[in-house]
């Protein structure tokens, strides 16, 4: 089920969102937010927090920064050299914020 809906948000940003450029109020994108959680939360919640998110894209609210917030539990750290897809900042109530790095595609292995 998640693969379905990672598919769909895939799809809309390929080929929909020419429809609507520059519209979100958000960074990141509302697209961009709800691919974050359905890959890194359940579904329940992915589906209840992007629709949250979706529903204050609007003119009532600012916009600016809202990133994805999900559940974390390290297992183990591992001390070796990687190249970071996401950075997970806490927020001091036992969830984190995801943070995507962007550079990763430039960054030479």
């Amino acid at each position: 089920m998640k693969k379905l809906f990672l598919y769909l948000i895939s799809f809309y940003q390929k080929y929909l969102t020419l429809l609507s450029f520059g519209s979100c109020r958000y960074h990141p994108t509302c697209s961009s937010y709800a691919k974050t959680q359905f890959e890194k939360n359940n579904i329940f919640m992915a589906f209840l927090n992007t629709i949250v998110r979706i529903l204050k894209c609007n003119p009532l609210f600012d916009g600016g920064f809202d990133y994805p917030k999900v559940n974390f539990t390290p297992k183990k750290i591992v001390f070796t050299k990687i190249c970071v897809e996401y950075w997970l900042i806490p927020d001091g109530h036992g969830k984190f914020f995801v943070i995507k790095n962007w550079e990763r595609n430039k960054i030479k292995k």
